[in-house]
């Protein structure tokens, strides 16, 4: 039934307390019912969509943490506030770590349950706002893994609305993983720009003078081995995009003659006395500091300006954890399509793995952890034994040595530059500043197969 108000259940087993509250709730403007039992209010629960529970902690039968969860199972979307006599602390943190909205101390001040109700129905309308945002940019936007609801992914969204129909530069900040790539490919073909080229480069997996040709082209004959004219990324993006990821690894060279091209718009190929006029948005993504490279003389402070017209930080996942269960669910649909496995859902004990562990591999981490527990999983449930060792005992993270974990990022900056290049051991070795058999010996020393 739909109903014009909010609509409230109190649970109570106290007839008196049930008709003070409907009493006071309902002059506020509230639609209220009224249970005198856990079990009655489920009955309620599961014929009406109630917007918010209010319910006694301390109950015969079905008590009110017993209720929260239920209601949590039929109702997600319902807001539940805890009412206890008894001020602990552990019930109080067991309730929210439930998914209780808050609680309330009894015997209880009018004004603090209508403000407490207040804030919660507030929070949850601005939720449902949220939600039905993300729904309209994946419709718009055709965001192929976007999935956030946390607060602080809703106001990079919000902001996403206002700087795309621009052509403002927008410089990307946050740690590796943390989805900057595919921020760009949105800013781009959901802007004006959209039917004009997207055009991407990792400025940190490609030494400088291929890095150079690469951006901005060459004659034919401009140095040895150009045989024939190229024509670079800066003149294919012309009318686009020009996603430029790991900026901060960009030689102080090419920064300058970046920044020409920013200030006049035009580009000058190699061996090209002639330039070519461009209109391009720039998107630059890093995961370092500049401020502190710029004060260290590695990066342009005006280049930074050029970039930074507009600055979005995405934060690290550890930090916007409500967005775990939603990208976990939505890598287990992903992953159990790819790979024909019918495993479709997660036991609490996984989840609750997968919350606590730090994930400093952001998203892209998560990624890889869900596709092995599908592959992995027996039944249609992803169970904690179908998670890898370091995300079943995160506390032997934290213990890892310095060895150990300079070890793991050697190995992850290789296995990278593999995919990126195909596996192809030569152009990954040249890539990385070494000679081959020194790749191998790495390979081999790492455990990453030939």
């Amino acid at each position: 039934m739909k109903r014009d108000k909010p609509s409230i259940l109190v649970v109570d087993d106290e007839r008196d307390i049930c008709r003070a509250l409907q009493f006071l709730l309902s002059r506020d403007g509230y639609e209220v019912d009224t249970a005198l039992s856990g079990e009655e209010a489920l009955k309620k629960i599961q014929k009406e969509n109630y917007d918010l529970v209010l319910t006694d902690l301390k109950m015969e039968g079905m008590d009110g943490i017993q209720l929260l969860e239920r209601t949590k199972e039929i109702s997600p979307s319902t807001s539940v506030i805890i009412m206890t006599a008894y001020a602990s602390v552990d019930n109080a943190v067991e309730a929210m770590k439930k998914g209780a909205s808050d609680y309330i101390v009894k015997p209880f001040v009018n004004e603090d349950v209508k403000l407490r109700i207040r804030k919660t129905l507030e929070h949850k309308k601005l939720q449902m706002e949220n939600i039905a945002l993300r729904r309209q940019l994946s419709q718009q936007f055709g965001c192929r893994d976007v999935v956030a609801e946390s607060p602080q992914m809703q106001r990079i969204f919000e902001t996403l609305e206002q700087v795309i129909p621009t052509s403002s530069n927008i410089l990307l900040r946050g740690e590796s993983g943390t989805g900057k790539g595919l921020i760009a490919e949105i800013i781009h073909c959901n802007s004006p720009r959209r039917d004009k080229p997207f055009m991407s480069i990792n400025c940190s997996a490609i030494p400088e003078q291929l890095l150079e040709s690469e951006l901005f082209g060459y004659r034919k004959g401009a140095f040895t081995g150009a045989v024939t004219d190229k024509t670079g990324l800066i003149v294919l993006a012309d009318g686009g995009t020009l996603f430029l990821d790991e900026i901060g690894d960009m030689p102080l060279s090419l920064q300058a003659k970046l920044l020409k091209v920013i200030e006049s718009g035009e580009v000058f190929p190699l061996g090209d006395t002639k330039p070519r006029h461009v209109d391009i948005r720039i998107i630059a993504a890093t995961n370092k500091n500049l401020e502190e490279m710029m004060r260290e003389g590695t990066f342009r402070e005006d280049l930074y300006y050029r970039l930074n017209v507009i600055e979005i930080l995405i934060p690290p996942l550890r930090e916007r954890k409500d967005d775990i269960p939603p990208l976990v669910m939505h890598f287990i649909r992903k992953f159990s399509e790819q790979n024909k496995k019918p495993v479709k859902n997660i036991d609490d004990r996984a989840m609750k793995a997968l919350l606590e562990y730090p994930w400093y591999g952001n998203v892209r981490e998560l990624s890889n952890v869900i596709e092995r527990a599908v592959v992995l999983c027996k039944t249609d449930t992803i169970t904690l034994e179908d998670l890898p060792e370091k995300v079943r005992h995160p506390s032997t993270v934290s213990s890892t040595t310095l060895k150990d974990t300079l070890s793991e990022f050697e190995r992850k900056v290789i296995l990278e530059r593999l995919n990126q290049y195909n596996w192809n051991k030569e152009q990954t070795a040249h890539s990385l500043g070494i000679d081959l058999a020194t790749l191998y010996r790495k390979m081999k020393k790492l455990g990453i197969e030939m």
